[in-house]
């Protein structure tokens, strides 16, 4: 009981001087004066507009710039997240909003930069969720800032009338605008909070990494950022009218087509209508009909492959991987007929093929075929981009695998269970104590790991450093990936045979022929 009211005792005290920390300085930005909170060794900012509310006229148009404010703005708390799913939440269309978390003293300090980019199939997300906090890896040197843009039909609706009003005659992409409109702020402004913007590195997973890997390959984002990590992300399969995972884009045209049935789905007749309704008025969610970015020959000006093997891409410092069983998060089949059908619906003439790389029992669907909804959706992606980039750029390329996963009883039925989709964002933000309960000192370590590698890169374009192991550099010469699993090692590509076949399947789509057997 002593030592329960000492610890007690022990936390008023540090609530109370928390409480008592004296304000930072306010910052001058763009816009006028904000000020933050000091959170121990660093000074925190949240809720910083980079941008005006997407509301009224702005919904379904490039972001603008934010209006500027008098005297000083307190930035303590998050703006809304942006609106998606119900509308339940704190969520809300006014969301173009940025936090800040850094260890800088002076605005002289020019520290490395980290931008995070959430996931949720560009249909949800948000920063306010405490595993997005920022305060560990900006301890380890780096300025922590999280990004909002929209998701959902609000972030990627395309539309003839939309393309029509846009001096590009294109639409769609909103939400990358977004991300790019936020970067552009960053190199504005980040010096202010003692950030260097010489130094910006972004850093996504899923969706959020997706996008990474779309502002690698954009010239909008051009001069933004000089290194990119990308977790479960990477765009590199072809267009396709019914979009499957790893085949996800869209032409302009086809978005536009599903735009003008999203219209008629919400009761309405025109773009104009459209923007009167309210938020909780308008078709949201997965399966809306324009919840994902689009080859729309601006943002995004082409299929990636082709970008990259024409090296017209930001050739910047990469660091990409994915997770051990992604596909435990995706694969729906329960039979292995039902698996057998689902492939040869989607991949055709190259069914056989890749039954045979990623096959089943004859009775369950194990790890092995999982391991095909991982690879097209994310391995295949992440080893294409690492290949096309250490083929035709100069920068460095490193390559991981994360495998963290609780070990199993042989005879449990989730004995083949590795790390699901996701999993891997507490890891790398060192919040852990956030989400599962039931950790290892093994997962303790390799948290520390992976954030010690992901700053090091933040700060250098090279993960190495003191205190982690020696992580080569991905080469097309010696294709070298980093395995993560409770210490760091280096190994081989996991599953390169079935991979090479999966390849053949997406040179054959990028054919005539192929292009026109997808439907």
């Amino acid at each position: 009981m002593k030592s329960i009211l000492i610890a007690c005792l022990a936390l008023e005290a540090a609530a109370h001087a928390l409480a008592q920390s004296p304000s930072p300085a306010p910052v001058k930005v763009e816009t006028g004066l904000v000020q933050g909170v000091v959170e121990r060794d660093l000074t925190v900012y949240k809720g910083i507009p980079f941008a005006a509310p997407p509301v009224g006229d702005l919904r379904w148009r490039a972001p603008q710039p934010a209006a500027s404010w008098e005297g000083v703005r307190a930035a303590v708390a998050f703006g809304p997240d942006p609106y998606q799913g119900d509308g339940k939440g704190p969520v809300s269309e006014d969301c173009l909003y940025l936090n800040i978390w850094t260890p800088a003293t002076a605005p002289t300090d020019k520290v490395p930069v980290l931008v995070w980019i959430y996931g949720g199939g560009f249909s949800f997300g948000s920063n306010s969720t405490p595993v997005h906090n920022g305060e560990h890896l900006a301890r380890k040197g780096v300025v922590l800032v999280t990004i909002n843009y929209r998701v959902g039909p609000l972030g990627f609706l395309a539309h003839p009338e939309l393309s029509a009003e846009s001096p590009r005659k294109t639409s769609g992409n909103w939400g990358l605008l977004d991300q790019i409109a936020g970067l552009r702020w960053v190199q504005r402004n980040i010096a202010a909070f003692g950030g260097d913007p010489d130094r910006v590195t972004i850093f996504g997973e899923s969706a959020g990494g997706i996008a990474v890997s779309m502002l690698c390959a954009s010239p909008e984002a051009k001069g933004l950022f000089r290194g990119a990590i990308s977790q479960s992300g990477g765009s590199f399969g072809p267009t396709r009218p019914t979009t499957y995972p790893g085949e996800n884009m869209r032409t302009l045209t086809q978005a536009e087509a599903s735009g003008a049935a999203y219209v008629q789905k919400a009761g309405v007749s025109s773009i104009a209508e459209l923007r009167r309704l309210s938020p909780d008025k308008l078709p949201a969610g997965w399966g809306s009909g324009a919840a994902w970015p689009i080859v729309d020959g601006w943002v995004i000006p082409d299929d990636q492959h082709r970008l990259y093997e024409a090296g017209r891409y930001n050739d910047v410092d990469i660091l990409v991987g994915y997770n051990s069983d992604e596909g435990l998060s995706f694969s729906r089949e329960k039979t292995p007929g039902e698996y057998r059908a689902n492939v040869a619906g989607r991949y055709g003439p190259f069914a056989e093929k890749l039954l045979a790389a990623y096959p089943a029992t004859e009775t369950t669907v194990p790890k092995t075929a999982r391991d095909l909804m991982r690879d097209a959706a994310f391995g295949w992606q992440t080893w294409a981009w690492a290949t096309l980039q250490a083929r035709t750029g100069k920068s460095r390329v490193y390559y991981y695998y994360f495998d963290q996963h609780p070990e199993r009883p042989a005879d449990s039925p989730e004995a083949d269970h590795g790390m699901p989709h996701g999993v891997d964002v507490p890891y790398v933000f060192q919040t852990l104590d956030r989400g599962d309960s039931k950790l290892t000192p093994g997962d303790w370590a390799i948290s520390d790991t992976v954030s010690t590698y992901w700053t090091n890169f933040a700060k250098r374009g090279d993960p190495n450093g003191e205190g982690v192991p020696p992580w080569p550099r991905y080469t097309a010469d010696s294709p070298q990936v980093m395995h993560f699993r409770d210490t760091a090692r280096v190994g081989a590509v996991p599953s390169a045979d079935a991979l090479a076949v999966l390849d053949a399947y997406f040179a054959w789509r990028r054919t005539p022929e192929g292009a026109a057997w997808a439907k």
